[in-house]
């Protein structure tokens, strides 16, 4: 069990009038205090649904968690009331979204939105929350902090907006942040200054961070572990440099062997075949199957589960499970039948 945040077969689905579409199909994972670790996968693997049932911040959308834990601190955050859900956002668990315009009220100004925070969970005067939160943007390296309280979202870079997201989320000093592709839109300058800001907050305050990306450079560069999930479920999980060197699973082979290296000349970047399936039209089996050069007919037929080895290192795929066993116990059972 890991000391900080435990997700257990959570499963979230989205529900329309129709039809019940599984976006999150059972996935488990641990994140330790002071660990940086990232989510990876192409868009529509479930990243970001699963961050967004972490925090309970689906309610204004047809999502519904279904089955599950969210243990923080061993409490299952799922069974809170949503006041209680309220003291717990912000102040110990903070998010930084993937769009600051969006993420951002585009009509109130900077200061008003930070010490609104602040006075909320620091039970500051308004004085000094304005005082807190000028030294909070301060902290992020956003120069004339004192100026840009006064100003709004739209006068602002998309970078200088992303600070003040990071500012915000930081604020109230969370144990975790939950940090959603916070690096997209930003041109490669401003990435690194942000990478560089949030290794910069665990080391020096031992924050937790969870980095929701599909960008593997930035993993490399920031993350402890990595956690790879494809059609809303967990194919690989290890410690970086594990991951990187000795990748198991064709999917993160495929993700690792896209990646453009420096000094490599190429006329075209390698790509994985196909497309992530829609989550209304999954295929049996492994989901990754159609799309694998080493599938077998058993992944055609039946999903592996998720192995554990040691040192945090698992995975999902049949090349490294007994698939024989697996295929005998079916010859069985028609046998039986």
């Amino acid at each position: 069990m890991s000391d900080l945040l435990d997700v257990k077969n959570l499963k979230t689905a989205f529900i329309s009038d129709d039809e019940v579409v599984q976006v999150v199909r059972g996935v488990s994972f641990g994140v330790n205090k002071g660990e940086i670790v990232g989510i990876v996968g192409e868009s529509g693997c479930g990243k970001s649904v699963t961050s967004l049932s972490i925090m309970r911040l689906l309610h204004s959308t047809s999502g519904r968690i279904q089955d599950g834990e969210v243990l923080f601190h061993q409490e299952n955050l799922l069974d809170l009331s949503e006041q209680k859900m309220r003291k717990i956002r912000g102040k110990s668990i903070a998010m930084i979204f993937q769009d600051p315009m969006t993420s951002l009220n585009p009509v109130l100004k900077i200061g008003k939105q930070l010490v609104q925070g602040i006075m909320l969970h620091l039970k500051l005067s308004k004085e000094e929350a304005k005082r807190y939160a000028i030294k909070t943007l301060e902290s992020v390296g956003i120069p004339r902090a004192q100026n840009i309280m006064h100003e709004y979202p739209h006068q602002l870079s998309g970078g200088m907006n992303q600070r003040v997201m990071i500012a915000m989320a930081m604020s109230c000093n969370p144990e975790l942040l939950i940090a959603d592709e916070p690096t997209t839109a930003l041109d490669v300058t401003i990435q690194a200054q942000i990478l560089e800001l949030m290794k910069k907050l665990r080391d020096e305050k031992n924050t937790t961070i969870l980095f929701i990306t599909h960008d593997l450079g930035v993993v490399s560069e920031i993350c402890d572990r990595v956690i790879v999930m494809y059609a809303g479920v967990v194919v690989e999980e290890g410690k970086t440099q594990e991951i990187f060197n000795h990748p198991k699973h064709p999917y993160t082979k495929g993700l690792i062997k896209s990646m453009p290296k420096i000094g490599e000349k190429r006329k075209r970047l390698n790509a994985i075949p196909g497309q992530v399936p829609s989550p209304s039209g999954m295929p049996k089996g492994c989901k990754f199957a159609p799309r694998c050069p080493h599938a077998m007919d058993i992944c055609h037929r039946q999903e592996p589960v998720l192995k554990m080895e040691p040192n945090y290192r698992k995975h999902r795929c049949w090349l490294f499970q007994d698939h024989k066993k697996e295929d005998s116990k079916k010859e069985g059972s028609e046998v039986d039948a």
